[in-house]
Formats: C-alpha cells, structure tokens, sequence
C-alpha cells in the first residue's frame, strides 16, 4: 500500500491563480489593436533608466505574444551603449543562463531554444546588473508570480544582487500573491499606464 501524496497548498493556491492570469493575460494581448500594441513599451520610463548604472548589461526576455513586449526596450538601451543578454537554456531541466545578444536590430544571431529564440550557443556567457522580468502575475508591493519553472527566482537566488524589474499589462495587477522564500521580489514593474516602484 502506498502512502497518499502530500500536496503543498501554497503550490495549489500558485497553480489555481496562474491558470487565472495566463488566461486573462491571453485575452488582454488578443483585445489590443496592432496598432495600439505597436505603442506599447517602447522605451523604459525615465525612473527606470535611473535605476540602470552606465555600461550595464542588460538581461531581458524575448516575449510571447502574450508578455508585454521587450524587444523594444532591448533595441533601445543596445543604442544607448549597453551589452544586451537574452536568456539561454541548454535543456528543459537546466539553470538559465544568460548570453549576450548582439545584434537586437537584425535578430541575426539566434537559434530556436527549448522555450523560443535565443542567442546563439556561441555568443558569450554573460551576467547581467539589470534583469527585465516577464511574469505571469504582480502586486503594487512589487511582489512577482513567474511561470512556475523557477528560471528568474533561481537566476536572482544566485546571482544575488541584481536590479530586477517587471514588464506586465495592468490586468496583471492582483491584490496579493501565494508566496514561497525563493519567490524573488522585484525592484520596479512597469505597466502600459504605471510605474510600480522603485520598492
């Protein structure tokens, strides 16, 4: 006879909510006109760009369709001199890694990776000052609810230190989040209307 399996409620109260915000976040991004979209994020609020030191690399993500857009923002700040790293990751059960991305304009140097286009295995390893972060839900506290595969909060777990902000569509936005001790929190999260932050 086997012993019933212990469930972690907090991981079920995670599991419930994200199912909630993946699809409201679905919605949002489908409702938005492209052209309204094409608006969107197109460079970091000035509050933000103070919270970047001079010569900084910058980490950030290449979006879904559904994540509010980076792209911009990785084009912007490579023209204002910084290096830019996208995330990397070997396999599905791999630490993220980051490497650099040279060449935010062109797009040259990519290769598909187990969860979308990232840089080329040949590109330098990097470790960004700065970490724009995609995520599934987020509090006015600057409290952070990631995908659930513990990339960012392992990434932030061992590269203490780190400027970590959040790229989120205001329907986003929720009152409290179920959290754990690795759940990392975040320095600022910038919405289409709002700044969170700096916490």
């Amino acid at each position: 006879m086997t012993s019933p399996v212990e469930t972690n409620p907090v991981d079920e109260e995670k599991q419930r909510l994200r199912r909630a915000m993946r699809k409201a976040r679905r919605e949002h991004a489908a409702s938005l006109d492209p052209s309204v979209h094409a608006l969107l994020f197109r460079r970091p609020p000035n509050p933000v760009l103070d919270l970047i030191p001079a010569g900084s690399i910058i980490g950030l993500y290449y979006n879904t369709p559904d994540e509010a857009p980076a792209l911009s923002y990785a084009r912007f700040l490579f023209e204002q001199g910084h290096t830019i790293a996208l995330p990397w990751i070997a396999t599905e059960d791999a630490p993220m890694l980051f490497r650099q991305w040279s060449d935010p304009i062109g797009e040259s140097d990519l290769e598909s990776g187990p969860y979308g286009p990232q840089p080329s295995a040949e590109n330098p390893i990097v470790v960004p000052d700065v970490l724009f972060c995609p995520l599934v839900a987020f509090t006015e506290r600057g409290e952070r609810m990631g995908q659930g595969g513990a990339f960012y909060d392992g990434w932030l777990g061992r590269n203490p230190g780190r400027i970590a902000i959040g790229m989120a569509w205001d329907v986003q936005k929720v009152d409290s989040l179920p959290l754990e001790p690795h759940d990392a929190p975040l320095k600022a999260i910038v919405t289409p209307t709002r700044l969170y932050g700096p916490f």
